[in-house]
């Protein structure tokens, strides 16, 4: 049972900035945006044939500025956010806005797609997400499972709750929070709980992670050191609600149960650098993917704190006598932890992996130097866990 071989796309420009199109659960596809101080910068929409193990591509201009991060609209395809440098009164600052495709890319079905490269379009700008006052932008996050009408930008020290209007073109600010303590505080990253309502949002700053009710845009827990150097990526489990993983510069991927915060349920060490990106899959959660610089990324099962940790529940009635005693012998013991595959087919800093939204077995990894590397999750495994 051999593995397909990993796809790898190269762009002309270093890129630290990928996302899944969630709106999009049909085709695989992916956006990358580039950065370059000297060139226009680039929105590569990357479409995967995995029929044919191909990769085409749209390139659409992105000329605001080099391209920090970048999000989907998990209701409108054409949607997108990105944050991005600029100058301004020589000197940089962070911008977040939110841009639209031209219609006909929506749907990436160009008849000549590499006719793009060579005069692409350039995106429309829908409206900035206004923060000259709150500092500089880090991320944006849209809130999942939603309508693409709410979103929220993390600025220097505050969490801004914005509210879309006009088919996009307006941005109120409905609510803010702030963190306040010593020194000048930073957000770094940010994730928007999918549970609860939408009503929670982890952030981190430093070496910790807290969490937030966006009702009261009030902080309802901290973990004061949650890595012994800075906090990269938070991930919430998409199936069991108090779940979190996060990573940092002390090489670490760790997963928290925020009910009981006092230490992690379980901390990894397969990296050897910092780690940039954790990423749950979206349908079977013991499957985590993690990036670093140095230049792996690793796919983990983390079977024993999933959703299933003894496995895919049968049914009874389902099995024979033979059958029932060996699935009493086997349910008594949750199965265990393991590095499924290391992936090494990047050369620099890996800085972003995400699950495709349209294949739960399918993921895209983006280093530095430009490279996109889409891998699938081994096939032994996938039957495993669907059989």
């Amino acid at each position: 049972m051999e593995d397909d071989a990993p796809v790898i796309y190269g762009l002309e420009f270093q890129a630290r900035a990928l996302t899944a199109q969630a709106a999009e659960t049909d085709a695989i596809r992916f956006l990358v945006g580039t950065q370059s101080l000297k060139f226009d910068n680039q929105i590569h929409i990357i479409d995967f044939d995995d029929e044919n193990n191909i990769i085409n591509k749209n390139v659409l201009l992105h000329q605001a500025g080099e391209i920090w991060h970048i999000g989907a609209s998990p209701a409108d395809k054409a949607v997108l956010t990105t944050c991005y440098n600029k100058t301004s009164e020589s000197r940089m600052v962070s911008c977040a806005a939110v841009w639209r495709m031209p219609p006909e890319w929506e749907s990436g079905s160009q008849d000549s797609p590499d006719d793009s490269s060579h005069n692409p379009q350039t995106l429309e700008l829908l409206c900035h997400l206004d923060n000259s006052t709150y500092g500089n932008a880090a991320c944006v996050l849209w809130e999942p499972l939603g309508d693409g009408k709410r979103l929220i930008s993390l600025a220097d020290n505050h969490a801004l709750l914005w509210d879309l209007q006009e088919s996009s073109t307006q941005a109120t600010m409905s609510s803010s929070a702030t963190l306040e303590g010593k020194g000048q505080l930073k957000f770094t990253s940010g994730k928007w709980s999918p549970h609860h309502n939408c009503s929670q949002l982890a952030t981190a700053n430093d070496t910790a992670i807290r969490g937030w009710d966006l009702r009261t845009m009030s902080q309802i827990y901290c973990i004061e050191n949650a890595h012994g150097q800075l906090v990269r990526d938070l991930d919430f489990n998409p199936n069991k609600q108090y779940y979190l993983a996060s990573c940092g510069d002390d090489c670490k991927v760790k997963f928290w149960d925020v009910r009981n915060i006092s230490e992690p349920v379980k901390s990894l060490e397969e990296h050897s650098h910092w780690v940039w990106s954790v990423r749950y899959n979206h349908s079977h959660d013991q499957l985590v993917l993690t990036a670093s610089s140095d230049s792996r990324v690793i796919l983990s099962n983390m079977v024993s704190i999933s959703s299933e940790p003894f496995g895919p529940l049968v049914d009874d009635e389902e099995l024979s006598d033979a059958e029932d005693s060996q699935q009493d012998d086997k349910s008594r013991e949750p199965l265990q932890d393991s590095v499924v595959s290391t992936y090494e087919e990047h050369e620099d800093s890996v800085y972003a992996v995400e699950w495709s939204s349209a294949d739960p077995w399918l993921f895209a990894s983006l280093s530095y130097d430009g490279r996109l590397v889409i891998n699938r999750v081994p096939r032994a495994l996938k039957y495993r866990i669907l059989l």
